[in-house]
């Protein structure tokens, strides 16, 4: 590796190198990366370098150091998807496990606002995913999920789908996802809102539109959520 001017510092070059063997496949979820040692005698770079690209790969929950045993892939379980992407918590600020209800899923050609959103062509499929969160039994999101069909083949097939869907992305097909882009906006529910949450047409409702991200880059889901905020609110911590 050469850190010449011009280009990126070497832990940074480092740094790019694991993260796309990670999305290449060279390392599963849950599985150890080789030691700091072993890095740094391949690629030919000291073990602080490797640390460092370590260090930046962990803030960005793409690695977890383990005490003991090495550096690990994460893994999205149930829990830690939740913990990372799910922001809701209850109005005294508790933590929520949503509960999902029976989706309904089809695959069908991809609309113009779901080619241009997922970066797809113009004769793309894709898998439609509706669902009712529920927290406390109360229906409290109604979710939209809209999947490339060439990332998720056969999810339409699955009988049951798990509550957090990141897990079974990673699990199943490979795709890690470690971002999510979301913008807000006040709206007001529609009949299809009034019917899926139980709630009157004009109840004022947060809607959110995410794009999850994976390792590699690709847009892997486009997702709107159109929730009531009688019992829950969105929080967001701030650093």
């Amino acid at each position: 590796m050469n850190d010449a001017p011009g280009l990126q510092p070497l832990y940074q070059q480092v740094y790019t190198l694991l993260v796309r063997r990670i999305a290449e496949g060279a390392w599963r979820p849950a599985e150890a990366l080789p030691s700091e040692q072993m890095l740094a005698s391949e690629l030919g770079v000291s073990q602080g370098t490797v640390r460092k690209a370590l260090n930046a790969m962990v803030m960005e929950k793409l690695v977890e150091r383990r005490q003991g045993k090495g550096t690990f892939v994460a893994e999205h379980t149930q829990e830690r998807a939740l913990f990372q992407f799910f922001r809701l918590r209850r109005t005294d600020g508790t933590r929520v496990t949503p509960e999902s209800g029976v989706p309904t899923i089809k695959r069908r050609l991809a609309k113009p606002q779901e080619r241009h959103k997922l970066e797809l062509d113009d004769k793309a499929k894709v898998v439609e995913i509706r669902r009712t969160r529920l927290i406390d039994a109360v229906p409290t999101v109604a979710e939209t999920v809209v999947l490339p069909l060439y990332l998720f083949p056969d999810i339409d097939e699955i009988g049951d789908l798990p509550n957090t869907l990141y897990s079974l992305y990673q699990s199943r097909y490979g795709m890690s996802v470690v971002e999510a882009d979301e913008q807000l906006r006040v709206d007001t529910a529609n009949r299809e809102d009034a019917r899926r949450l139980e709630v009157e047409v004009g109840t004022p409702l947060l809607h959110i539109d995410r794009i999850a991200i994976a390792i590699d880059g690709k847009k892997v889901e486009w997702r709107i959520s159109r929730l009531t905020t009688n019992n829950v609110v969105y929080a967001v911590s701030l650093s």
